[in-house]
Parts: structure tokens; sequence; C-alpha cells
């Protein structure tokens, strides 16, 4: 039997404290869906921390006992995002009866396509952060933040400290995801992970990137024809590496 490898979500970097309590976990889920709905609706520069403590029914002292600013609140929803999009590529890929690299391929494209058509959020933060907005200053607070953010002042006692500092953002977002689809690959299909193979998943996730933003620009579901000429394109390129 082949091993599925390990899923679970870690704690991204952007917290000022990761949560040790099932409450605190619940609140957290709870901002960064509220961020994630609210990013559909107003998009990145309208955000604001106050606006996302509203919408999640929680004290804005709890928004900023896990974040320091809007742009790492919206850095762990990135960090999430890819989390969940291992997760579906993992779950599809154990449940097929035989995969080979065309599988697997569709896989990868598959699961980013779905999750740009029905996952809160994604269309605009799929897993990286927007650009800085005007309304922003250098350290990425809201307009209306006050300097240095606000410490949460109101919630668990318990909770750890962690993480690199609350301002951090995914580095190189696109590198990221192609590590965790190289993993899963080399797992799934027994093909060793070497310099090789990383370089090649690397461009294909470039590629695919560049060209399904193509494809939701020009229709908002999705324009099937762009959709399949990217499939067909990392078969070329990936599918030989792959076999």
């Amino acid at each position: 039997m082949v091993p599925v490898p390990q899923t679970r979500p870690q704690t991204p970097p952007v917290l000022r404290r990761a949560p040790v309590q099932q409450r605190s976990a619940e609140r957290l889920a709870r901002i960064l869906d509220a961020c994630a709905v609210l990013l559909d609706e107003t998009g990145y520069e309208q955000l604001s921390t106050r606006a996302v403590a509203g919408r999640a029914g929680v004290p804005i002292g709890s928004v900023y006992r896990f974040f320091g600013n809007k742009r790492a609140m919206v850095a762990a929803l990135a960090h999430r995002n890819l989390d969940e999009y291992a997760r579906r590529i993992s779950d599809r890929f154990a449940e097929a009866p035989f995969l080979d690299a065309h599988g697997a391929i569709d896989g990868v494209l598959d699961e980013f396509i779905a999750m740009k058509r029905t996952v809160p959020g994604f269309a605009l933060v799929d897993f990286g952060v927007p650009a800085a907005a005007p309304g922003e200053n250098s350290a990425g607070r809201d307009a209306e933040e006050p300097a240095g953010g606000r410490e949460g002042r109101a919630g668990d006692a318990t909770e750890g400290s962690g993480g690199s500092p609350a301002g951090s953002d995914l580095e190189d977002p696109n590198r990221l995801v192609a590590e965790r689809i190289c993993a899963l690959l080399a797992t799934h299909l027994s093909r060793p992970a070497d310099d090789d193979l990383r370089r090649k998943v690397l461009v294909g996730v470039e590629t695919a990137d560049a060209l399904v933003r193509l494809a939701f620009r020009t229709d908002p579901a999705g324009d099937p024809a762009l959709v399949d000429e990217t499939r067909q394109l990392l078969y070329a390129y990936l599918a030989p590496s792959l076999g």
C-alpha cells in the first residue's frame, strides 16, 4: 500500500500566537472564514481588521491576538489555502485506482480550478498576498489601525507564542506550491523528488498559474478552452518526467 503523506495543516508563521485550545482554534477559523468572504465582497484594499472582526462575531482584540495587521491575516488565509489544496490533491491521488502521469496532472490542475470556482476569497488570494494597497503603510497596517497594532487582551491566557514576525508574507508562494506537489508526486508515483523534478514542477506551476489567471479573466468561471490548453501544455511538458 502506498503511504499517504502527512497533510495536517501547519501553524502559519504569520500568527502572533498559535491557538492551543479548541475554542481558540475555532475563533481563528471564524476570523479566516470572515476574511475570505469579505475579500470576495470588498477586495483587498477595502478589507479591514475591524470589518473582519464584525463579520466573524469576535472582539477586535481577538483579531489582534492572532495578527498584527490585515496583511498577516491574509497571509494566514493563503497558508490555509495551501494546506487545503495539498489535502485535496492527496485525497484524490489516494482514491485513484490507478494513477499515471496524466491522472496526476489532472488532479493537480482540476483541484486548483475547483478551488478557484468554489472557495471564498480564493479568486483574489490563492497562495499569496496581493501587493500593498494605497491604504496600507510600509508595515501592511490598515489605514484605521493604530501604530503597532493592538494586542488581544481578552483571549486565552494559555495561548502560546510562535512563528515569525506578524507582518510576514508567504515568500515565493509558487515555489511552496511546487514543493508540496513534488512531495505528493514522489509518494504516489514513486518518483524521487530530485532537482530535475523540482525544477520542472516549479516551471509547470508558474505556467499554469499564469494561464489559469488568463482563463478566469476571460471567463469568470474559467474559460474551458484556455483550461484545456493549459492541461495539454502540462501533459506535454511534465508527463515525460513523471512516467
